[in-house]
């Protein structure tokens, strides 16, 4: 494997990427791999080219994201009401809020993290045979999945899935997290379902309204796994970016590291026993006309580790589907026109396979 660079590095002349780029996928061992073999230095793929350092910037504001208690929802009226004003203030200024009382045992949700740990631990020459960059396979394991289209790389692995409108069959799942993927999926299914409702009240709609365009179809877990870092000054878990979904869960352990960007600065989302953070994705701001705000996030490198996360992003990605999603009519008006045209998912995802995370999202494209 080619390990080359370090903060020394700065002549361009003789650095060749795409080799080291070749030569970190082709075996297959992922970032945990250069880990395990000792590295001291942040191998130069993984550095933002110059133009870009200020990617790294660490400033950040004392300021806390919303944590909003779930508790009552869907059964107390009066509960219920305080929690969609909730929901809507952060929807509408954060694009992010914790959730706790969620519904979700914490027993499952520490699991699901151990699957994690489980799957990305297991020896390299197992874990080969999930590899992979095309869509062919149900479930696959990759190490930065825009890595030939992203400026720089992460340190961060990643596993794959896509669990919803049509679950994975039961072989299809590593054996190590096999049943808790499935169990932990089910359990975000119904915690979604929940959230959409609340959003939906929380414009003004019928609490069936986002769900009955299809926003809850489809569900893909991403769950990743971002080992200690020897110079995490130097690079990112995750670069900048938006999320290109409807909604996301994420569960994430107790190191820490996830940072959103609110007021141009960054904010640290500290881990919270218990809780899940929840965020819109660019597809709610676009439907929404922008009342609600899918906003800008990273997750920073770390000495400590591994850091293990778990992202489930209700879309339906990539699969086929002829529906159009467009600011929904009955938020507009003369003085309130539609800032959007439409999409369809699979066109708008297709934009992040084809750019990588590069600190830009597509909504922009698509303004009117």
């Amino acid at each position: 494997m080619v390990v080359t660079g370090g903060a020394e590095v700065c002549d361009d002349s003789n650095y060749d990427r795409k080799k080291e780029q070749k030569a970190f996928d082709d075996s297959k061992a992922g970032v945990k791999g250069l880990v395990d073999t000792g590295v001291t230095k942040v191998p130069r793929m993984f550095m933002p080219p110059p133009h870009l350092r200020g990617a790294l910037d660490a400033k950040k504001i004392q300021c806390s994201v919303p944590v909003i208690d779930l508790d009552g929802v869907g059964y107390n009226p009066q509960r219920c009401k305080e929690i969609i004003d909730k929901v809507r203030q952060a929807s509408e200024t954060w694009g992010f809020f914790q959730v706790i009382n969620h519904g979700i045992p914490l027993s499952i949700m520490e699991e699901m993290k151990d699957g994690v740990r489980r799957f990305f631990e297991l020896d390299v020459e197992v874990k080969k045979q999930f590899y992979a960059r095309d869509g062919q396979t149900r479930f696959r394991y990759i190490s930065n999945f825009d890595l030939y289209n992203a400026p720089f790389a992460n340190w961060r692995d990643t596993s794959f899935c896509v669990m919803a409108p049509d679950p994975p069959k039961q072989e299809e799942l590593p054996i190590v997290l096999r049943d808790i993927q499935l169990e932990y999926t089910k359990q975000v299914i119904r915690l979604g379902s929940s959230l959409f409702k609340v959003l939906s009240e929380a414009l003004g709609l019928n609490p069936n309204h986002l769900e009955e365009m299809g926003c809850a179809d489809g569900l893909s877990v991403l769950c990743h796994y971002y080992p200690p870092c020897p110079e995490p000054e130097l690079t990112l878990g995750t670069s900048k970016h938006s999320d290109n979904d409807f909604l996301t869960v994420l569960l994430q352990d107790q190191i820490g590291g996830l940072q959103v960007l609110y007021q141009d600065q960054w904010v640290d989302v500290p881990p919270v026993p218990g809780a899940l953070v929840v965020n819109i994705g660019d597809l709610l701001q676009l439907i929404t006309n922008d009342k609600f705000k899918s906003v800008e996030h990273r997750v920073l490198a770390n000495r400590e580790g591994p850091r293990i996360s778990v992202a489930c992003f209700f879309t339906t990605g990539l699969l086929p589907s002829p529906r159009l999603f467009g600011p929904i009519k009955e938020l507009l008006s003369e003085t309130d026109p539609p800032l959007y045209r439409e999409t369809t998912v699979k066109d708008y995802v297709s934009y992040i396979y084809e750019h990588g995370l590069d600190g830009t999202s597509p909504l922009h494209l698509l303004r009117l």
